[in-house]
């Protein structure tokens, strides 16, 4: 009854703010008062409900939003440069095609978080970029339909369809992803509270990634592709489900969560928009930025070499490309929901991704010099390779809430522009990458005693490792003040 009262109070005096300034100009120094007293009144409210723990409903709701993003992710980092050169893309063109759709989320991010950080509106921005998603992502493994239509299936013009559906794919990605990210910091002030959402959203990563592997398992088990029809067929059925299962989470998220800048109250139309300047003048944006970067390349080279490194590499058997990764992602998610029970402090949050970079150069090494002979250790090395990527992972997204702290104004700046980082540099890497891959990267061998180095092996093995040595020496440098207090509201384990 108390903030009810609060909430109509401030309402009130807010509608009188135009009447005072046209009618009684000789007030202006009362309008002063009471703009600073709203000031006051819609920060009470803020501590009173940012500070608190947020309940276990709402975690859940929050977690659930990202779903269709990261299953339509999976399938794109693990399936995409597969599919285009089973079907005949050379591997420069498949990763012309990766690239011209990393570029166009990166560049989308900071568009779309620029807009966000102007006008608010999460959930709108959630909804559209998932319509898009929805609608453009059957096209980008659902065959070349201008090929179709032109009656021409040339290189050419499938690299040029291809990078077209996939920039446009890529841009209600990144629409999903900021306004998803950047809400966060607005649901609640309570620190440990924000790493338990990001941690919930990282174990919904999983459940969406474990989703698609089991779906992918299925079709592969399923049904045999001897033709380019064949293999069109089962990724286009791949895609359509993941659509379908993602659709029904984000429906979830959008009725169950509430806007984020209502809860503010007039505090949030009180408070000047943030310059970009403001973060660029903080050393900890720029180690924040590394280090999530990196964590990103890891996770994300790591993904698109897994499928043609067991295949090719180790010569296991189909079933092994959906395998491996759902074992990692099963870990993964064991591990972030364990994450969600530890109360949280900056230096908790360095010591977890320290230990999550080195137990992944353990595993870069393994993948590194394991002969095809031992195949069946890449189940075991996978099981490691997931409790990194979610020790890495979640405590990468939590230093951006560190970084934001209480400025809510530069939250979506914050995200999308180390989104747009992100972007580029996987897309330059898996491009540089897949140049230098053979599209029959082992003409002749023995899978049972070589170790054959690859530019696959290299790529799932070198690149991780060394980007997580490189994290872990920047997280060593940083300095996370901030306090994790406030415990949670309820257990989320019982």
């Amino acid at each position: 009854m108390l903030e009810l009262g609060r909430r109509l109070l401030s309402f009130f005096l807010l509608l009188l703010l135009p009447w005072i300034d046209r009618e009684l100009h000789f007030f202006a120094h009362l309008k002063e008062f009471y703009i600073i007293f709203l000031t006051v009144m819609s920060n009470s409210i803020e501590d009173d409900s940012f500070s608190k723990p947020v309940g276990r409903r709402s975690i859940f709701y929050y977690g659930v939003g990202h779903m269709l993003n990261d299953i339509t992710s999976a399938c794109w980092f693990t399936y995409l440069l597969l599919f285009l050169t089973d079907i005949g893309l050379s591997s420069r063109d498949a990763a012309t095609v990766m690239l011209s759709g990393q570029i166009a989320d990166g560049l989308a991010t900071i568009f779309v978080g620029e807009l966000i950080d102007r006008f608010g509106h999460f959930k709108i921005w959630h909804g559209a970029g998932s319509l898009l998603v929805a609608f453009s992502f059957s096209s980008v493994f659902g065959g070349c339909i201008p090929c179709k239509t032109l009656a021409s299936f040339s290189s050419m013009v499938e690299t040029v369809s291809y990078s077209t559906f996939a920039a446009i794919f890529n841009v209600g990605w990144a629409a999903t992803q900021v306004s998803h990210m950047s809400m966060v910091n607005c649901i609640t002030f309570n620190s440990t509270s924000r790493v338990v959402l990001a941690s919930c959203r990282n174990a919904f990563t999983m459940v969406a990634n474990l989703s698609l592997y089991g779906v992918a398992l299925i079709v592969f088990g399923i049904s045999t592709a001897k033709t380019r029809a064949d293999i069109e067929n089962q990724y286009r059925w791949i895609a359509y489900l993941s659509i379908f299962i993602g659709c029904c989470f984000v429906g979830i998220f959008l009725f169950g969560t509430k806007e984020p800048r209502s809860k503010a109250g007039i505090c949030a139309n009180i408070h000047a928009r943030i310059s970009w300047t403001y973060w660029f003048l903080k050393i900890l944006y720029y180690q924040v930025a590394l280090v999530y970067v990196l964590t990103r390349l890891v996770l994300n080279v790591s993904q698109a070499y897994l499928a043609f490194y067991v295949i090719n590499d180790l010569g296991m058997a189909q079933s092994a490309k959906a395998l491996a990764p759902a074992i990692i992602y099963i870990c993964s998610f064991i591990v972030s929901v364990l994450l969600q029970e530890v109360a949280w402090n900056g230096q908790r949050l360095k010591a977890y991704h320290t230990a999550g970079g080195i137990l992944w150069m353990f595993c870069g090494v393994g993948i590194l010099l394991l002969p095809g002979s031992m195949s069946v250790f890449m189940y075991a090395i996978s099981v490691f390779i997931g409790i990194a990527n979610a020790l890495m992972m979640v405590t990468a997204v939590s230093m951006q809430s560190i970084l934001i702290g209480e400025d809510l104004n530069g939250c979506a700046f914050v995200c999308g522009s180390l989104s747009f980082l992100d972007k580029i540099s996987c897309g330059l890497a898996l491009f540089v990458l897949q140049s230098y891959q053979s599209s029959s990267p082992r003409v002749a061998g023995n899978y049972s005693t070589d170790v054959y180095f690859s530019v696959t092996r290299y790529g799932l093995g070198l690149v991780p490792a060394f980007c997580s040595l490189v994290g872990v020496a920047v997280t060593s440098t940083m300095e996370l003040h901030t306090p994790f207090s406030k415990p949670l509201m309820e257990p989320l384990l019982e």
